[in-house]
């Protein structure tokens, strides 16, 4: 039966599906470490000095020039990065896992946007189908169970005003440091790209954070850790994914991620989504999809 597998799917699946599972396992102890009382700064701050060792040692291996070429607008993207990752890390802490999850998708729309204006790159007619899908999806998703009240404990079904503001703030934020890495791309190796995200984030979450550290339980530290190796494993998952033959093929299996995180959201925090979770979740998904899979 395994043999049957490996024969018959692409190895760039089996990489995507490791990916999404790692992501998806990532926002699982994100949501799970900030219910035991760790803000999310602090989750920030460690997963930040994760990703700093295993940069610092990947430029070192490499024998790469430590701070790059472009310094400004590297220090750009880790300066976006920081903030998309408080604003990711804060609505994954706030929103169901599935609803959080679905919000990640939104970036394509923003980023065809951006790419026209910034880049002159052409919008085809795929991504206005992606765009117009997704924005669709996203108010039968939102606008029919988004509350304005001062407390952010919110009733199964309902979503605070602030956390989807983040949700969709994190979504754009990804979509900005999109446009800069691929601006990077022409002076600067890959590696120290992603070694300027951490080298920036650590020092700004530490100053934020200030007096509010939390001393983790031993389990909560832990699962800390986790968020920082679960978060490697689905970048090279991703990584593996994007640089094998099928690549295009295997980029539709990212949204396998919505599935793994509703499961684990439903099972271990017993959030169940809604119908409208669904149908406008349904519509984004299948936007991305459509825009990934459309070669026009």
């Amino acid at each position: 039966m395994l043999t049957f597998f490996q024969n018959t799917v692409p190895i760039s699946v089996w990489y995507m599906l490791l990916s999404a599972l790692g992501f998806a396992l990532m926002a699982a102890c994100v949501k799970g470490v900030s219910s035991q009382g760790i803000p999310v700064l602090e989750i920030v701050v460690v997963r930040a000095l994760v990703s700093a060792v295993l940069s610092y040692a990947d430029i070192k291996r490499q024998k790469l020039s430590l701070w790059g070429n472009n310094k400004p607008w590297l220090f750009a993207r880790g300066l976006v990065g920081a903030l998309t990752l408080m604003l990711v890390y804060y609505a994954l802490t706030v929103l169901p896992l599935a609803e959080a999850t679905i919000l990640q998708y939104l970036p394509p729309v923003f980023t065809a946007i951006l790419a026209f204006y910034f880049l002159k790159e052409a919008i085809y007619r795929s991504t206005i189908i992606c765009i117009v899908l997704s924005l669709l999806g996203l108010c039968i998703m939102i606008l029919p169970n988004v509350i304005q009240v001062d407390t952010l404990e919110a009733s199964t079904g309902q979503y605070h005003w602030l956390a989807i503001s983040a949700a969709i703030g994190g979504a754009l934020g990804s979509a900005i440091a999109y446009i800069i890495v691929k601006k990077l791309t022409a002076t600067d190796h890959s590696s120290v790209i992603i070694f300027y995200f951490p080298l920036i984030s650590l020092p700004i979450a530490l100053l934020l954070l200030g007096r509010d550290f939390v001393v983790p339980s031993l389990g909560v530290a832990g699962a800390l850790v986790l968020i920082g190796i679960f978060t490697q494993v689905g970048q090279i998952g991703l990584t593996k994914a994007l640089h094998s033959a099928d690549a295009n093929k295997a980029t539709a299996y990212a949204y396998v991620q919505v599935i793994f995180a509703a499961f684990i959201g439903w099972a271990y925090f017993g959030e169940m989504p809604t119908l409208t979770t669904f149908i406008g979740g349904g519509l984004i998904i299948f936007g991305a999809l459509v825009n990934v899979l459309s070669r026009r």
